[in-house]
């Protein structure tokens, strides 16, 4: 069902679990049309009846485009057949079309603008397109217009190159080929007008048909003798749709054709007339498809048209009936495959008459198939249509023709000698094609048989399916045993055989055995699959390693969670019915035989095994072993309900690893989302909700089984059965051991527990016979009398099946066998040398005395005399006829009765149909050496005393796996309940003695003499266990899985001692190499001596300090940052806008109001002052991080120039500089050198000065006039220069240059200063803004601060401020001469207008390093007097006129007391008496501003708020320069703790009587100063009155950079934006984007708004990130991020509602936002970690 956007959320589907996939390609939206959705679903208009008042719409109105629109079209068509020319070899020269349909394009949407115009529109096309009077008199080419004559030739010759031809043309040869056609597989396609097919009504049918234009159809005929068909076919074409939709497909389903074809579909005529149509030309879609080059997008063409007309049921059921269309799909699929058949290896190379389809034939490796598949399965799910197609015998027969083409595909000969040469990948084409073409349907016509009513359809099919494998056991020559060494993982024809059986019994109660052939028939059926599932043993055991990966990927495909109910379930399935039928001897010894361990069940402790190599024995048996296991204890298709499979399923998927929603059990047919699917998901799971890792890593949300299935439902066989690596079992043992653990029932290490089955089905009751036949019995016997002997390639997995086996067989007894019975007979009955009975639980007592065996001659068997022959066992009949035998062998006239000629033997029998127990042979089983008559004559008989039961062989196995004598002791002595009541939870878990013990008791439950004969058994004292030392063959038993638990262990120990190590290490390396970390070490030594810093290379392993000479240097990433631009000064951060009336203006950003500051600024001041009044860099500033490691400068130029060399791909570019940290591999692209300073700041810092402040004034100033000497040629100096480059051209050009004259060196002045800035500003941000948390620096010992200053210093030294200039001398000296201004020259900026924290950076940076602490508090209590006053002028504007004045007249009353320079109250009476001389105060008195201050302690607030700022960057910048940690405190005193830290404050005064005010320190009179500074305002206000007021500085209020919030449901932004043109090219960009740092929609990848060579999204990163861009891709829900020349998928932020992200919106699900993403996603942003957190980076190109 398609629905358009508007009827859906127009429709009530709130809490539906539906799928919304976004179709490109135009449709029709079914809402209001009943045939398709309930009436419930229609949105509010369709839901009104509306056809009753619909008027009619005059006739008048519509006339002139009835004349207009047949001659519209033919031209259309004239058009097309003009254009279209015949190319040769049947390519069409696509340019030449391309042209065409560009030439066309106005036409065609001329057409679709009309069918958008509604109904009436729409009937008039119809009515157009489907009349044949219109088609008639426009196009058949007769007449005098010699243009539509020539129009008509190109038509019939396009026709006639197609293959294709008039009725008229065909009729005389159609009846030749009738006559000749003498093909096997000969298919009758449709009964056209010449049929002869016998199909009495045909020509009946005919003539109905003929009436609605669509009847002479097509004669599909099949020639066995010619690979490459042609489809013959006959096209009458008689109005204009049919001609336009042969055309469209001529032309290979052009877009626009197809969206105009489907805006028709709303007219029910129209859409009656079209499907026909469409079914019409079916067969030549076919050949068109099979010939494309652009196949997938035509087959993508092809189902949008055909899923609009057949999920339609009854649109479906009319052309089935009218228009044959299940014979056309089937017969068109037959052809289709037909063209790439090959001759069938399997079996018999040479004679093999079975043909197959070819994997490698582009036709398969492309799925080009599919599209008709698809359309083929669509139609089978209406259940009118499959019940034709199930009750046509005909075409059952066609289809099961069509399905034995992939019988025994792709098949595999096993590589003995030298490795493959070429690996196939065809394997991959096989399977899929297997499951489309032929499960899918498959499991489309079960879903049609789940009622008594259609046991006619089972039979049917599983009628036909035989036949099908009769003729292919025929064709392929196969009597009873399988070619060697070769294995086909395809066999269809027994995969519906088994599903219609098991469907057969489940749901439609027929008897089983009414539809089952005779024992040869199922004999030959079990062979195949048995095949595979000893192939599969045999690949995991490395067997097929020379046919390369792709065996092992097939083996793996085989029971992948897709496919394994189509392939692996329905062979097992088989396999059980097969078991259940047949002789449970035969069966097993089948078994062991294809698993070609035959030679090692023998208890001899040597011999030899002619079809396998010892190395591979173990994992054979263990595989022959479960695969038993497996066979007797699945229940899926043998009684279990639905619901049970699927909880079956949910928890093995789930015991194996955690699972998402959309895949606890990816099982096709179980869908996710189905009411039973929730329940029980809910019934076994919990739920996990995302969670982050700290590496950053996405988790989806996750479902973890509950405790209780761990406990009652965890079935290792399941899991077994559902892994696709063997390591998933381990995992699932892991998970059960770790719940074992940590709910307290097992410490140890547990063995697989034992899970109690379903009851089987009646029908199937003789599959228990399996474990009750002395074959297996004996096997038991046999593993584990070897087991207990240490017989080598025998592990805990094979005793831990054998053992789960015999619990099968007491589970599964037969009750009838009563203690008694048993005991009076057994003597009688024991005609066999091995056991008497079949019954496990008697023959578990039986005691076997002596065995005869086969060894070789170099056994210690051999050496043994055998004993007496008069025994005096009690088992003296046993006993004599084993003597027989033995001395019939050694006449020589005995053959050795193997278990292979056994069941050759039984084989024939069979099939003679001789079954007279009289012919039977009693078969003496004395050899358990089951070799090839004719075995190797090294051989020699022995034989051996064994004298144990397998009841007595568990009670010592018992005692060796405790490693105790007597360790078992019968618990029922104890507690004679324990035989009531067996499930005792203890059992339930535990290790081998667990599950031994568990037997015992269940064979003593089951019998009165079991239990008699096991406290006899331990009543006897036991001979010693062979002694514990460990022996070869002790250390062969140590098993695999104890081998790799201790591996484990190892790697733990060593991971945990490398961890420790680095951690040390790292310790280490991060004191070191920042050298001012660790001051209390410092403080506490009370001589100071002067230590150097040392460094710790990470490349050469050296330590040191850094000298001039060979410098060391820092690891760090230099980047261009704009995030601090993005502050905006609101606390609620803005939107992504999702409709029209929603903007995102960037005028009240950061940058923004900088950049206009600046250049008003320049506007009215001298340029190179202007560019010492502010910091730039909040957009394209540089950031410098570091991860902390350092090395040499000469070692890092090696290091870089062995990764040139290097030509692995890497994720980042060697030639700019980029490389990843040789020792934590972050990311980097530059190394700052350290300078090779002694800690003397630190002895600085401690030194408190007594000088005055006038001598410290003077001193800074006298450093200042120093010239920066360039020092002299240093390799260090050669460095700091190389990185201050390469700190420059990180960034744009456009981010550096302000000035007005280009190149001027104020320039690099101003850069070089903001970028101290930009850092110092970051770190604040990276705080959260403020330092109210105190402590060493956030990236804890990563900061690089100190060594950036020092190079910026060296840097800054080599521009020296004319000392008139020098901004130090207005803030400390009153200057006398104020006329000396030049009128003419811009003047400089007044002091007030000038930024604090640039003013600081300045003298800081033209300072001589290292600094003097003094000094640095010198120069901060100047600025902060400076700093005051302009708060203070903010302040004073911000009053109203009557404020101004109480101010004025209580400041000038408090004037002369002593502390009038410390009270805000004088000094702002001051700044307005002074301001008040210029015009400040005269403008704009009539915008009054909101803010009252007339109560001191909100100015007193306001002041502090204002000097914040300064004095957060100056306690970070003297945290980094001197050490000292930063205090923590809590926001409301932050003032007073950073003031005190800054030594602003003398002495820590209590806080409720703290002023701001007290922490000023003037160095020349207050009132002066100010004076002088509020004059520079004042005669700038003469000039400039209205930008003297706008130019204050303001009170700084930014909040901290956000990302743009999104809405909650990802639809709002998809529906906004899926259709949103683009401002650059005004058109739907094809991947739309949106930026989230600024809202911008742009085309990702969009050729349309290129500009010189960069594509938009990279563009709009340089603009509005200098490099860094996150967006969102609206048709993906992923966010991308573009660094620099790299791009990474982030992920996405939006996820349905179970925590899963849905990337290209594959699956349809809601998405909702999830808050936690969308917040590492913006700390990563601020943070600056893009680089270090995301791993996978490519290469743009400036593609995106």
């Amino acid at each position: 069902m398609s629905l358009c956007a508007e009827c859906f959320h127009q429709g009530e589907h709130a809490g539906h679990d539906y799928n919304m996939f976004r179709s490109q390609a135009g449709g029709a939206c079914d809402c209001g049309d009943s045939n398709v959705m309930r009436e419930a679903g229609f949105c509010k208009r369709h839901r009104i009846k509306s056809n009753s008042n619909v008027p009619c719409v005059p006739k008048d109105l519509l006339m002139m485009s009835e004349l207009v629109l047949p001659q519209f079209i033919f031209s259309l068509i004239q058009h097309l057949r003009e254009g279209y020319n015949e190319p040769a070899l049947d390519l069409p020269s696509e340019k030449d079309l391309h042209k065409i349909l560009q030439v066309l394009e106005p036409h065609v949407s001329f057409l679709e603008d009309l069918t958008k115009m509604g109904g009436a529109m729409r009937s008039v096309l119809t009515q157009v397109l489907t009349s044949q009077q219109f088609y008639k008199d426009l196009s058949s080419g007769v007449g005098e217009n010699a243009c539509a004559k020539k129009s008509h030739e190109k038509y019939l010759i396009a026709l006639k190159g197609s293959g294709l031809a008039f009725p008229e043309d065909k009729i005389a040869c159609g009846m030749q080929e009738q006559g000749a056609g003498t093909s096997t597989l000969a298919v009758q396609g449709l009964a056209g007008a010449t049929a002869t097919s016998g199909q009495g009504d045909s020509s009946d049918e005919e003539d109905q048909d003929g009436s609605q234009g669509v009847g002479k159809r097509k004669r599909v005929k099949l020639s066995s003798t010619t690979k490459d068909q042609s489809i013959m076919d006959v096209l009458k074409h008689k109005c204009f749709l049919e001609e336009l939709l042969f055309w469209t497909i001529k032309y290979e389903f052009p877009q626009k054709m197809v969206t105009f074809l489907l805006n028709m579909l709303p007219d029910q005529d129209y859409k009656i007339a079209f499907t026909k149509t469409f079914v019409q030309h079916y067969a030549f879609i076919m050949k068109t498809l099979k010939k494309s080059h652009e196949s997938d997008t035509m087959s993508n063409r092809i189902v949008h048209i055909s899923v609009q007309l057949f999920s339609n049921e009854e649109l479906a059921r009319q052309v089935t009936e009218e228009c044959q269309l299940l014979d056309i799909m089937v017969t068109v699929l037959l052809y289709m495959m037909e063209s790439c058949l090959i001759k069938s290896e399997l079996q018999d190379e040479e004679n093999s008459l079975h043909v197959v389809v070819n994997c490698g034939e582009a036709l398969l490796k492309n799925n080009t198939y599919w599209p008709l598949v698809s359309d083929f399965i669509n139609i089978l799910s209406h259940q009118s249509v499959a019940k034709k197609f199930l009750e046509d015998h005909g075409l059952l027969v066609t289809w099961m023709n069509f399905v034995s083409f992939f019988q025994g595909m792709n098949l595999n000969k096993r590589e003995l000698n030298e490795h493959v040469e070429f690996e196939s990948q065809t394997y991959y084409a096989a399977f899929a094609a297997e499951l489309e073409a032929c499960a899918q349907p498959m499991w489309g016509l079960l879903s049609h048989c789940k009622v008594r009513e259609t046991q006619e359809y089972t039979r049917n099919v599983v009628r036909y399916c035989l036949e099908a494998l009769q003729d292919w056991f025929d064709a392929i020559n196969f009597v009873d045993e399988p070619a060697p060494n070769q294995v086909t993982f395809h066999l269809p024809l027994h995969r519906y055989f088994a599903m219609f059986l098991s469907k057969a019994v489940k749901c439609q109660e027929l008897d089983l055995d009414t539809i089952l052939p005779d024992q040869e028939m199922l004999m030959k059926l079990m062979i195949h699959p048995l095949q595979i599932q000893a192939s599969l043993s045999e690949i995991h055991s490395n067997m097929w390693v020379r046919n390369g990966l792709q065996i092992k990927g097939q083996a793996m495909t085989y029971v992948q969670s897709h496919f394994c109910n189509s392939m692996i379930d329905p062979d097992i399935y088989l396999l059980q019915v097969c078991a259940s039928r047949l002789d449970p001897d035969y069966f097993i010894s089948s078994v062991f035989e294809r698993f070609k361990v035959v030679d090692l069940l023998t208890m001899a402790s040597q011999h030899q095994n002619t079809v396998l190599d010892s190395e591979h024995e173990r994992s054979m048996l263990e595989g022959a072993l479960t695969f038993l296991v497996l066979l007797l204890s699945l229940r899926l298709h043998l009684g279990m309900t639905d619901d049970e499979i699927l909880r079956a399923e949910m928890v093995a998927q789930l015991c194996m690893n955690d699972r998402t929603h959309k895949n606890p059990n990816p099982k096709s047919g179980i869908i996710p989302g189905s009411l039973s699917f929730e329940s029980v998901l809910s019934a076994v799971a919990d739920f996990k909700a995302p969670v982050f890792e700290p590496g950053g890593s996405m988790q989806q949300g996750m479902y973890t089984p509950k405790a209780e299935v761990w406990d009652k439902e965890f079935d290792p066989v399941m899991v077994i059965l559902r892994t696709v690596y063997r390591r998933d079992v381990q995992s699932a043992m892991d998970r059960y051991t770790a719940f074992l653990k940590q709910s307290g029932k097992f410490p140890g290490n547990p063995w697989p527990p034992y899970k109690k089955r379903t009851p089987l089905h009646p029908s199937y009751k003789g599959l228990i016979k399996l474990l009750h036949c002395k074959t297996l019995h004996i096997v038991l016997f046999t593993l584990l009398y070897k087991i207990l002997m240490d017989h080598q390639n025998l592990s805990e997995h094979v005793l831990c099946m054998v053992l789960y086996l015999i619990e099968l067989g007491l589970e599964n007894s037969p009750e009838q066998e009563s203690d008694e019975e048993e005991s009076a007979g057994g003597q009688e009955r024991c005609h066999d040398s091995w056991f008497p009975g079949s019954n496990l639980v008697s023959n578990m007592r039986h005691f076997i005395n002596y065995v005869r065996v086969r060894v070789p001659e170099t056994a210690p068997e051999v050496k043994r005399e055998p004993p007496a022959s008069t025994s005096s066992d009690g088992l003296a009949s046993s006993q004599s006829s084993r003597r027989k035998s033995l001395q019939r062998e050694n006449s020589g006239t005995a053959q050795v009765f193997s278990l292979v000629a056994e069941r050759r033997k039984k084989f024939q029998e069979i099939i003679n149909r001789n079954t007279s127990e009289a012919n039977q042979v009693v078969r003496p089983k004395t050899s358990m050496k089951w070799s090839a008559p004719g075995a190797t004559p090294q051989l020699t008989t022995a034989i051996l005393e064994v004298k144990e039961s397998i009841l007595s062989l568990l009670i010592k196995l018992h005692h060796k796996l405790s490693g105790k004598q007597n360790s078992y002791y019968p618990p029922w002595l104890d507690d004679v309940d324990v035989l009531i009541h067996p499930e005792i939870p203890r059992y339930s878990h535990g290790d081998g003695m667990t599950a031994v013990e568990r037997i015992l008791l269940k064979a003593a439950v089951q019998s009165r003499l079991n239990k008699r004969i096991i406290e006899e058994i331990c009543r006897k004292v036991t001979p010693p266990v062979p002694p514990k030392k460990i022996s070869s063959a002790e250390k062969k038993t140590l098993d695999k899985e104890e081998r790799r638990q201790k591996a484990r262990e190892r790697q733990q120990k060593l991971l945990a001692e490398f961890a420790s190590r680095q951690k040390s290490f790292m310790e280490t390396a991060m004191d070191v190499e920042s050298p001012d970390a660790d001051i209390a070490m410092e403080v506490a030594t009370s001589e100071q001596h002067v230590s150097e810093a040392i460094y710790d290379c990470v490349i050469c392993g050296q330590s040191g300090p850094s000298t001039e000479d060979r410098p060391t240097g820092l690891v760090v990433l230099l980047q261009a940052s704009s995030v601090l631009g993005q502050c905006r000064n609101s606390t609620e951060p803005k939107r992504l806008p999702t409709t029209e009336e929603e903007q995102i203006y960037p005028w009240d950003t950061c940058a923004a109001l900088h950049d206009v500051r600046l250049t008003t600024l320049q506007r009215y001041f001298k340029d190179s002052s202007c560019l010492q009044a502010v910091s730039i860099g909040w957009e394209g500033g540089v950031y410098v991080q570091t991860c902390g490691h350092t090395l040499h400068i000469d070692c890092h130029k090696s290091y870089m120039e062995s990764l040139r060399n290097d030509q692995v791909l890497q994720g980042f570019s060697v030639d700019k500089g980029e490389f990843t940290c040789p020792l934590c591999r972050q990311f980097a692209n530059s190394v700052l050198p350290c300078y090779p300073g002694n800690n003397v700041e630190r002895s600085l810092w401690q030194s408190h000065s007594n000088k005055c402040m006038q001598d410290l004034v003077q001193e800074v100033e006298d450093l200042q006039e120093q010239l920066g000497t360039f020092p002299s040629e240093t390799n260090l100096s050669k460095e700091m220069e190389s990185v201050m480059k390469d700190i420059k051209s990180t960034t744009q050009k456009k981010y550096t240059d302000y000035s007005k004259t280009p190149g001027s060196p104020d320039n690099d002045f101003l850069f070089m200063y903001s970028v101290a800035r930009t850092n110092l500003e970051l770190e604040l941000v990276h705080r959260g803004g403020n330092l109210c948390s105190g402590g060493a620096s956030t990236a804890g010992k990563r900061s690089c601060l100190n060594q950036l200053f020092h190079v910026l210093a060296m840097h800054m030294r080599l521009y020296s401020i004319d000392s008139a200039y020098n901004p130090w001398r207005k803030l400390t000296q009153p200057i006398q001469d104020k006329n000396s201004e030049l009128s003419e020259e811009l003047p400089e900026v007044p002091v007030l207008y000038r930024d604090v924290s640039s003013l600081l950076l300045i003298q800081i940076l033209t300072m001589p390093q290292p600094l003097h602490k003094e000094h640095f508090a010198c120069i901060i209590k100047v600025l902060f007097t400076l700093l005051y006053t302009q708060a203070l002028a903010a302040l004073s504007v911000k009053c109203s006129a009557e404020d101004r004045m109480a101010w004025k007249e209580s400041g000038a009353l408090k004037k002369n007391t002593s502390s009038g320079e410390k009270s805000w109250e004088v000094l702002l009476g001051h700044v307005i008496s002074e301001l008040s001389k210029g015009k400040m105060y005269e403008e704009g008195e009539t915008e009054e501003l909101t803010v009252v201050l007339v109560n001191p302690d909100s100015v007193e607030c306001y002041l502090q708020q204002f000097c914040l700022p300064f004095l957060r960057i100056t306690s970070l910048l003297q945290h980094h320069l001197f050490g000292g940690d930063l205090p923590s405190c809590q926001e409301d005193e932050e003032f007073t703790v950073l003031a005190s830290c800054l030594g602003l404050l003398p002495s820590f005064q209590s806080a409720h009587q703290f002023t701001s005010a007290s922490c000023l320190d003037w160095p020349v009179p207050a009132f002066d100063m100010i004076s002088q500074w509020c004059s520079e305002l004042a005669s700038f206000g003469d000039r400039h009155p209205d930008q003297v007021k706008a130019l204050l500085i303001q009170e700084p209020k930014w909040d901290l950079p956000r990302l743009l919030q999104l809405p909650e449901n990802y639809n709002t932004i998809f529906q906004y934006y899926h259709r949103k043109t683009c401002t650059v090219c005004t058109k739907v960009p094809k991947d739309p984007a949106v930026c989230l740092v600024c809202g911008t929609f742009v085309c990702l990848k969009g050729l349309c708004c290129k500009q010189q060579s960069y594509c938009e999204c990279v563009l709009h990163s340089q603009n509005c990130g200098a490099g860094t861009g996150i967006f969102l891709l609206i048709n993906a829900s992923v966010i991308i991020i573009i660094r620099g020349h790299r791009f990474c998928l982030w992920g996405s932020v939006y996820l349905d509602a179970h925590g899963e992200e849905d990337r290209d919106l594959r699956r349809g699900k809601p998405l909702y936002i999830c808050k936690e993403r969308y917040k590492v996603l913006e700390q990563q942003w601020v943070s600056h970690t893009f680089d270090h957190i995301n791993k996978r980076w490519g290469p743009h190109y400036n593609g995106l």
